[in-house]
């Protein structure tokens, strides 16, 4: 369907037939301060009941307003994902790094896989995150290319927003609307025009309340919730309503969530997961690591199957860990008994 056919659709079509069929317009209406209007007649003759003031504080007109809705229909109807945006593969073309040394390195990702990105803080890791974002075309700093299918992506794709190729997951969340966080998943089910709304916003909502220590209820604003509680939401979101093939995660373990069940999630459904993380939990968990240095991309090393196994030996040094984390949280003192029995338990973790 094209923003032709939504254009006839529109003006031949009662407003509360609209809203039906597309329930993110009822947001868009109220947006632009037209939630009042006649819901028995079609867009244009209820916009004859408007004061046109109203629209010029949008920049609008009865005539321009139509045109605008029709876009943002087009760029979050149900079907969007239909146009043939299937992703393959990406492909990392090795740019520069700091020094201006050329990064000997063409490494390309598959739906399933995960690649996590290690390196000191300010090596650049962030960096390659973003060039991914963005599809670099040897326009950035680093001078990398992108590939998408094996393919240069055209001018659309780099900058479609409506297309939802990458998901970004950063180290800080800062949410702006003083919404509850039902209504803040309500909006983003809306305008990923989900079918079962409700279903899918309390799934969103108890997977997220899993993933954090500390619970919150649906009726919470998103203004008050803790970087963890915020970045447990988006996690949550992220898995079970983003169409984005692609996510990107920037040092998930500072977040204070259950880091190995979130990547467990965002796994679940054939994405192409890039992560930069410290977390050695976490690096050995990925089927590749990038390792960055100076800049630029050092190596890429496959995870080996005697890392696999040492990654058992760690995960029970970081329970023994959590164990010691969670008994401060309560409160607790941490004598010399409590320190003797975490380190033999430490110990014989290596000897299992």
């Amino acid at each position: 369907m094209s923003s032709y056919d939504f254009y006839e659709e529109i003006v031949e079509t009662p407003v509360c037939v609209i809203l039906e069929r597309y329930p993110l317009a009822v947001d868009y209406l109220a947006n632009h301060r037209l939630g009042g209007i006649d819901s028995s007649k079609t867009l244009p003759a209820a916009l004859l009941d408007v004061d046109p003031e109203m629209l010029e504080e949008f920049g609008l007109d009865n005539e321009s307003i139509i045109d605008h809705f029709c876009t943002f229909l087009e760029a979050f109807r149900s079907d969007h994902d239909d146009r043939p945006d299937a992703i393959s593969s990406i492909t990392i073309i090795g740019g520069r790094n700091k020094s201006g040394e050329q990064e000997n390195v063409e490494l390309t990702v598959r739906p399933g896989e995960i690649i996590s990105i290690v390196g000191p803080t300010g090596s650049g890791k962030s960096r390659l995150l973003e060039d991914i974002e963005c599809m670099a075309q040897k326009d950035t700093p680093t001078l990398r290319q992108i590939l998408i299918n094996g393919t240069v992506p055209d001018e659309m794709r780099r900058f479609d927003t409506g297309g939802k190729l990458v998901a970004q997951l950063s180290q800080t969340m800062n949410f702006v609307m003083d919404l509850t966080v039902r209504e803040f998943l309500e909006m983003h089910a809306k305008s990923r025009m989900v079918s079962d709304v409700e279903d899918v916003v309390e799934r969103c909502f108890e997977c997220a309340n899993f993933l954090v220590g500390e619970k919150f209820s649906p009726e919470t604003k998103v203004t008050q919730l803790s970087g963890g509680q915020s970045r447990a939401l988006m996690i949550a979101d992220t898995a079970l309503m983003s169409a984005s093939p692609v996510i990107l995660i920037d040092e998930i373990e500072n977040a204070g969530i259950d880091r190995k069940e979130a990547i467990r999630l965002l796994a679940g459904n054939e994405k192409i997961i890039l992560m930069s993380t410290h977390d050695p939990l976490l690096a050995l968990r990925a089927d590749k690591r990038i390792v960055i240095k100076n800049g630029g991309i050092a190596k890429v090393l496959p995870t080996t199957e005697n890392e696999r196994r040492n990654l058992e030996k760690i995960e029970k040094v970081d329970n023994i860990l959590l164990g010691l984390r969670n008994s401060l949280r309560k409160g607790e003192v941490i004598g010399d008994g409590v320190v003797e029995e975490f380190m033999d338990e430490w110990f014989w973790s290596f000897l299992r």
